[in-house]
C-alpha cells in the first residue's frame, strides 16, 4: 500500500507540473486527486500498522507468565554469625616451607 501511496505521489508532482506548464485545470484536479487518494492510503496503512501492534502486544502479554510465580521468600530476618560459628573454617597455621606471601 506504500508503494500505491508513493506513485500516486509521483502521479501527482507530474500533474502538477503540467497543469502548471500548460494552464490545464483538468490536469490540476488530477493532481488534487492523486494527492487526496495517496493521503487516504496513508491514513489507512498507519491504522492497520497501529491495529497489528496493539494486538501483537496484547498476544505478548497473554504469552508471559505472571510474575508471581517465579517470586521467592525470604526471611524477614538475616542470620546471626554466632548461629554459623561451629561451621567457620579454620584459618592454615603457617609453616616454614610455605613462602612468604606478599
Amino acid at each position: 500500500m506504500l508503494i500505491v501511496a508513493l506513485v500516486l505521489a509521483v502521479i501527482g508532482l507530474a500533474a502538477l507540473v503540467m497543469a502548471v506548464v500548460t494552464s490545464n485545470e483538468l490536469i490540476a484536479w488530477v493532481c488534487i486527486a492523486a494527492s487526496v487518494i495517496g493521503v487516504v492510503l496513508l491514513i489507512v496503512d498507519a491504522l492497520r500498522d497501529r491495529s497489528k501492534s496493539d494486538a501483537g502486544e496484547a498476544a505478548e502479554e497473554d504469552a508471559v507468565p505472571d510474575e508471581t510465580d517465579d517470586v521467592e521468600d525470604y526471611p524477614d530476618e538475616a542470620p546471626v554469625a554466632a548461629d554459623y560459628d561451629d561451621e567457620a573454617p579454620v584459618a592454615a597455621e603457617r609453616t616454614d616451607e610455605d613462602p612468604p606471601r606478599s
